[in-house]
């Protein structure tokens, strides 16, 4: 009898090169073929040429778009996997249309919440910049002066599930907490556990950390603008840590550039990945990460599909 040809797999995006050890797939090695591409490709032409042949597709969250157009592209196409049950990236209603099965996974532990955390310490406390010191042999000890969290003030810009878990370890810290949304009301944010701010201005004006805990839709899209920047406190910092869109960001780098603020802490870009000469990777007073705060070694371990 003659054999079943392989399905054809295609694993995107894997930046860390871990997609064939961290998965165990010997199971299935009589039945898949699969290839591993560790970089993001933008353009659709060339992801129709490199995708074509697929039947199956693993998607990391939110970094190759598969929008109608694309789907529409992809005639061997039967099941994207996607790490996350969210994964604004895909185009969700077309993929069904399509008869494409878009399936997610849950993963473990709290590396979103864990990665917020260390881009707050690490952007108030000039971690990166007194690494980076010490290691090319600066003479001056101790060149910045970072601030204390006791007392302070963190604005919340959402109030959700990551917003109030961030209220919490905040409190640990002995940091006043406020938080605001555009459909946040004083009752929930009492059952959050946070003071109520009347408006986004007043977030942005009384806070010494502003965080960003946003989904990204057409309504919160550029909700941050240069109006918000520029009520900020000159010692104030900012964190983003949900999607570079929520953001104005040419008005940041401004606000960055002019020292308008003491700085910012950000995970997340216009454009992912960042590119080689973005402003931003210029600027000394923004700590960045290249959108982590999904991805540990935890996480990765998929619990649920």
């Amino acid at each position: 009898p003659m054999s079943t040809p392989k399905l054809r797999v295609a694993i995107l995006d894997d930046y860390q090169r871990v997609a064939l050890t961290i998965a165990d797939w010997s199971s299935f090695q009589d039945q898949l073929s699969i290839d591993v591409f560790t970089d993001t490709i933008s353009s659709e032409d060339a992801l129709v040429q490199r995708l074509e042949p697929y039947t199956i597709i693993c998607a990391m969250r939110e970094r190759t778009k598969f929008r109608a157009s694309l789907l529409d592209r992809l005639p061997n196409l039967k099941l994207i996997a996607t790490t996350g049950m969210r994964n604004a990236a895909i185009d969700i209603t077309h993929a069904k249309y399509k008869g494409i099965i878009v399936s997610g996974a849950t993963g473990k532990g709290n590396s979103t919440l864990e990665h917020i955390w260390a881009l707050i310490l690490a952007t108030a406390r000039y971690l990166v910049t007194e690494d980076r010191k010490m290691k090319e042999g600066k003479t001056q000890w101790q060149s910045t002066l970072p601030m204390g969290l006791s007392g302070r003030t963190l604005g919340l810009i959402g109030v959700g599930g990551l917003g109030s878990q961030t209220a919490t370890i905040a409190k640990a810290f002995g940091m006043r907490v406020v938080g605001w949304s555009p459909h946040l009301t004083r009752e929930r944010a009492t059952q959050k556990g946070v003071e109520f701010a009347e408006s986004k201005e007043e977030i942005f004006r009384q806070s010494d950390i502003v965080s960003i805990h946003m989904v990204l839709s057409e309504s919160t899209q550029r909700m941050i603008t240069d109006a918000d920047f520029r009520l900020m406190k000159p010692t104030a910092f900012f964190i983003n840590t949900s999607r570079g869109p929520l953001v104005d960001e040419v008005a940041l780098i401004n606000v960055l550039q002019q020292r308008r603020i003491a700085g910012a802490g950000l995970d997340v870009y216009d454009v992912e990945p960042l590119p080689i000469d973005h402003p931003l990777r210029k600027i000394d007073n923004v700590t960045l990460s290249p959108h982590t705060g999904y991805v540990n070694d935890t996480n990765y371990e998929v619990s649920r599909a």
